[in-house]
Parts: C-alpha cells; structure tokens; sequence
C-alpha cells in the first residue's frame, strides 16, 4: 500500500469518526429533550396591552415563575394587544372557562362585580402610598376575594398609576375648570366626575383626542403620563395638573371553574407567582412613569402641583358622586380615605 493510499484512509476514517461522534451527541440531545415532561396544563392569559407594557410584561413574568415552580408542568400563554377579546370579552369566557387567567381594570371589572365600583371613585386616595397601604391590608384583601361570587378568583393588584387633568390652558384652582369642555372615557364615573366639578364632559374616542385638543375641540383631557406621552398628547395640551382624581388598580383574576381543578398545592404556588408578579409590575410602572414625565417635561410641558387644600376642595365636590354610586358602601368609602 502506497504512502497516498494509507492517507487517504486516515483521513477518510477521521472524517467517520467524527461523523459518528456528532450523530450520537445529536441522538443524546434529542433522548433527553424526549425525557422533559411535557406541560400538565397549558392555559392562556388575555392581556390587552402591548407587548412591552408594563402589565404584559408583568403578566409573563408570572407564567415564567409558575413554568419554573411547577417544573413545567404548568404553563401559561400570554396573548397581548387584545388578541383573545376586550376586557368584557375575556370576563365573559372567563366565566366558563375558555381564558384560565387575566388581567383587568376595576373600571371594566365592576361591571360584573358592583362591590368593585368603591375603588374607582375620584379622589380616594392621598397618594400611591396611601392606595398600596389600603389594598395590601385587610381592605385589599376584602375587595380582591369579592369576584369569586361572580365566577372569578382574584390573584394581585397591578399599578396603573393616576389619572390627571392635562389642557391648553393652566389649571390650578377648582374655579379654572368653570364651563371648560373636557374629554372623557366612555365612563359614566367619569362623566359625573367632570360634571360636579364645574365643567363639561365630552365624551371622545381615544384616537381623536389629540385632534379633538388642537382644534379646540375640547380643551383638556385626563389621563396617566405614559398615555399622555406615548400618544403625543403633551404636543398640543401643555399644561398637566397633578390632581391625581382617579388610582384605578387592575386585578390578575383566574377562572373559578379553572382554579377549583387544580390541586391546592398549585393554587399556592400560582398565588405566590401572582403576588411576586404583582411587585414586579408596580417596579414597571414606576419607571415608565418617570420616564414618560421626563420626555413630556422636556418638551416644555408645564407641571402644576395643586395644594393639599386646593385637592380637599376637589374632593368635596364629590359628594353627589360618592351618593350615588356608593349608596350602601359609604362606610368602607370613608374608611378607606381615612386608612
């Protein structure tokens, strides 16, 4: 055998062994991806916010934890941007099943849960502070059990933050708001809200906001800072009145029908991931807050901060509202002001 013939069989059986050596490392990989239990339950979460929000990204960060504490046996589907229906859509199949999780705000929820409407009258709260103090406590506590009546286990609390006044022309005083024309959600609350304070409330589609402050339309709308700024409102409304009228918490819910086949271990540890998530979300917030204030201000948007007693007379011009959606509930009402 020539010395070429003797190398080109080295070289043919290195190329062999090689060959194999990557086969069966393959066939390994592939033995032990087979050997991974697949998932004992696979359930959807409906989240109507995109996908880098603060409350969608708080939403996977609880199917993270409960793939990871369940060692997979658990997992859970986050669809983002409505795609499994509005928020009155998802409830509805809530209640029978077809979504096991969600989340939803108390203005949307209290539709099908009245007891709810208390937590989303104006001027409830202080502060941030004030509103985490009173649902992290026995109140809290109270509200989030009560849609399990209506088919609904409450999970967490979610932040959305506060709502405020934002306009074409300064608002500093309750008399600054006489005859002014004011966009409004599709919220009766709200409406009335406008209403007792002196001005009139117009009720407007999201989208045509913008519009609606540069025409004149309206002179003034109300909501949170990364809505104000995300949607360039802060462009044509310069002035943004920190009255903070309505902290609207959002609440993590499981079907009932879904909850009560589960083990009671797994509803603990899926309580525990929601309430760690719940954590995680309000840090979220936090920082987008900050961060959508900061690009408005920069833009040259005017902060006023109304005095505590300037804030008291807000509120007192609640009273009509408070009697008419709290009835009966005026003692928790109360109660949760003075917490």
């Amino acid at each position: 055998m020539s010395k070429e013939t003797r190398i080109l069989i080295i070289c043919i059986l290195t190329a062999l062994t090689a060959t194999l050596a990557v086969t069966f490392a393959a066939c390994r990989y592939l033995q032990v991806r087979s050997k991974a239990p697949a998932p004992e339950y696979i359930f959807f979460y409906a989240e109507n916010q995109a996908a880098d929000y603060p409350t969608t990204l708080g939403a996977q960060y609880f199917a993270d934890l409960a793939y990871e504490r369940t060692q997979g046996r658990i997992k859970i589907l986050v669809k983002h941007s409505a795609e499994l229906g509005s928020e009155s859509e998802v409830l509805q199949q809530m209640s029978y099943g077809g979504i096991a999780f969600a989340r939803v705000s108390i203005s949307q929820l209290a539709e099908y849960v009245p007891e709810m409407n208390v937590l989303q009258m104006p001027y409830l709260y202080d502060s941030s502070e004030h509103m985490w103090r009173v649902l992290d406590g026995e109140i809290g506590d109270d509200f989030r059990n009560k849609p399990e009546s209506y088919g609904l286990v409450g999970l967490s609390w979610y932040d959305a933050g506060a709502r405020n006044f934002y306009s074409t022309k300064p608002i500093e005083k309750l008399e600054d708001l006489e005859g002014m024309n004011i966009r409004v959600q599709e919220s009766e609350v709200m409406a009335d809200m406008i209403s007792a304070l002196g001005a009139n409330p117009a009720k407007i589609v999201y989208s045509e906001v913008y519009s609606a402050l540069e025409q004149g339309i309206v002179e003034a709308a109300e909501n949170n800072w990364p809505s104000y700024e995300s949607m360039g409102h802060y462009k044509v409304a310069k002035y943004y009145t920190l009255d903070e009228h309505t902290r609207v918490p959002e609440l993590q819910l499981a079907s009932k029908v879904i909850w009560d086949t589960l083990s009671e271990a797994d509803r603990q540890i899926l309580m525990d991931c929601a309430k760690e998530s719940s954590l995680y979300e309000r840090q979220l917030w936090s920082e987008r807050e900050k961060s959508s204030r900061k690009i408005a201000q920069a833009a040259g948007v005017t902060t006023i901060n109304l005095s505590l007693s300037e804030k008291q007379r807000f509120r007192e011009a609640m009273s009509s509202v408070y009697s008419k959606y709290c009835g009966e509930d005026m003692d928790i009402l109360n109660q949760i002001m003075e917490y």
